[in-house]
């Protein structure tokens, strides 16, 4: 009887392993911040527990300087490609890029990462202790979290998962492939959804903002994954320059790509907070721990508008007749709901969250702008230029002014209900007169840095003809001008009744955080050239 013989072939003879090839000069102060991420955990299990809060903040703050410090270095021996105004190189076998608007946003997020780790440190406000929980596992309200509240517990672990969420913000906007950019997705997501859920007082809140934000990122991350398997399915690779040529020539399955397309917008749009996919940021900003909150509130907004930028103008850069329209459309939407229902909250911290929504419809009206230096006049300003300064104008004032909130306090901890700020600027003219110049900059009043943010904008979106956006984008400000200036009347043309807040005496890391956050809102506004040409000097994306 004869046998059938199968010869087994084996596919690995023939192919050669190449090692891969890690660009560690570049990519330095990202893996700086990871390993201090991961020293911080190290220091959780070693150290005990009344020296950790010392070393904890002193080594994020030392590493986000240093690597600030080498983002600076890094910046400065881009090579250049000779093809236009892009500098640098794709490092990590494809899978990074580290160019001229990558170092910005990693120099912006450091920058205010540090001023949320200074937040984070403050323990004069709560008596010796952070705003953040003792015990985190603890239920609300039972004898454990009493017992951790009388022995003054401090939750030293916030420190590496800022780090961790940090090193994701970095990574986020310097992905070159769709896989990447998911990784970093989550990385930065996570350690957030824990950190909302902290707060110290008013526990059950804070744990509620913190689900309200994991289920409804949970959704957003699955629409981006499915949006990336789409976008695969149509070009055949997750690299976004591939993804380019193949929307160049390919002109099949644009089904495919459309409906890819908008998945994928819907997972970033999420993170900037732009409706209608906006509804986790009121609840969040207010039920978070307020240092989470101003972090959050810049850092995220500038990697998430990082990553759609170079995903929008790399990746989908030659179909923008298909992916401008909806930009439109969002960008209006996210204005007037953000303006409009800004003007009905009682709250301070929801209606800066409904301020921070409006402040990202201003910002998609950037993103609609000419791309290219090329396709300009001489001296006009490019959309990524014109994003990039608003990034740096909104993140000086939105970290200030929530840091501002943390010392405006009553008998229960913070008090955020305008009742309770009725006649502090009376109180206390100095903390009014801040809180009111930050106030004034988001309004786009001159001689803040927010005007000459929302006229870079604006004027980047008329050069590409996006004049109905432009008007809806100035109506709105005017009626943001209302609920901004009816709050400065309110501290300081209104006779509080009742219980009223106090001002609390901070430390030296909320001031120094206050006073760097007016120093750049007021030398921005006056003398704004040096960050429009450092932005300028940037260049473009590595296509």
């Amino acid at each position: 009887m004869n046998s059938l013989v199968i010869p087994l072939v084996d596919p690995l003879v023939d192919t050669v392993f190449t090692k891969p090839h890690i660009e560690y000069a570049q990519l330095w102060p990202m893996l700086l911040v990871f390993g201090v991420a991961c020293a911080g955990v190290l220091v959780e299990a070693f150290l005990p527990r009344e020296r950790r809060y010392v070393v904890q903040a002193a080594l994020a703050v030392a590493g986000l300087v240093a690597a600030l410090v080498g983002t600076a270095f890094v910046a400065s021996d881009l090579p250049n490609l000779g093809n236009g105004a892009a500098r640098g190189l794709i490092a990590a076998e494809g899978t990074i890029v580290v160019d001229g608007p990558t170092v910005f946003f990693w120099g912006l997020i450091l920058l205010f990462a540090t001023g949320g780790v200074l937040l984070f440190a403050e323990r004069r406000l709560e008596g010796g202790v952070s705003a953040f929980a003792g015990q985190a596992a603890a239920l609300p309200g039972t004898e454990a979290e009493r017992q951790a509240s009388t022995q003054g517990l401090d939750h030293t672990e916030v420190y590496p998962l800022l780090m961790f969420a940090v090193g994701g913000m970095l990574l986020f906007p310097a992905a070159n492939d769709l896989i990447t950019m998911f990784v970093a997705l989550e990385v930065l997501s996570l350690p957030l959804y824990l950190l909302c859920g902290l707060a110290r007082r008013r526990r059950l809140l804070s744990q509620e903002a913190a689900l309200k934000y994991f289920l409804l990122g949970a959704f957003s991350s699955g629409f981006f994954l499915y949006g990336a398997a789409l976008v695969y399915g149509f070009a055949g690779s997750m690299q976004l320059s591939d993804i380019n040529e193949a929307v160049r020539n390919d002109t099949d399955n644009s089904a495919l790509l459309l409906i890819g397309m908008g998945m994928l917008a819907v997972g970033l749009l999420f993170k900037v907070g732009a409706a209608p996919f906006h509804a986790w940021t009121p609840d969040v900003y207010q039920g978070a721990p307020t240092a989470v909150t101003g972090f959050m509130a810049a850092c995220t907004k500038v990697a998430a508008f990082g990553a759609m930028l170079r995903l929008f103008y790399v990746a989908f850069g030659s179909d923008r007749w298909s992916w401008q329209p909806m930009l439109w459309v969002i960008a209006i939407l996210t204005m007037v709901v953000g303006a409009v229902l800004a003007v009905v909250q009682t709250d301070v911290k929801r209606m800066l969250a409904y301020s921070s929504v409006a402040h990202t419809g201003f910002l998609l009206t950037g993103v609609l702008g000419v791309q290219s230096a090329a396709d300009l006049a001489d001296g006009q300003v490019t959309s990524l230029q014109a994003v990039l300064f608003y990034l740096t104008t909104y993140g000086f004032a939105m970290i200030g002014a929530f840091a501002v909130v943390t010392l405006v306090r009553d008998s229960g901890g913070e008090a955020t209900q305008f009742a309770r700020w009725a006649g502090i600027g009376r109180r206390s003219p100095l903390l009014g007169g801040l809180f009111a110049f930050f106030l004034l900059s988001m309004a786009g009043i001159p001689l803040t840095a927010g005007f000459v943010g929302k006229w870079a904008v604006f004027t980047v979106a008329l050069s590409a003809g996006a004049w109905p956006v432009v008007i809806s984008a100035v109506l709105c400000s005017i009626v943001a001008v209302f609920f901004y200036v009816r709050v400065i009347v309110l501290m300081f043309f209104v006779e509080g009744e009742g219980e009223v807040a106090a001002v609390a005496k901070p430390s030296l890391l909320t001031s120094g955080t206050i006073l760097v956050g007016v120093a750049a809102t007021l030398v921005l506004g006056v003398v704004p050239g040096p960050v429009l040409t450092l932005a300028a000097h940037a260049g473009e994306f590595i296509r």
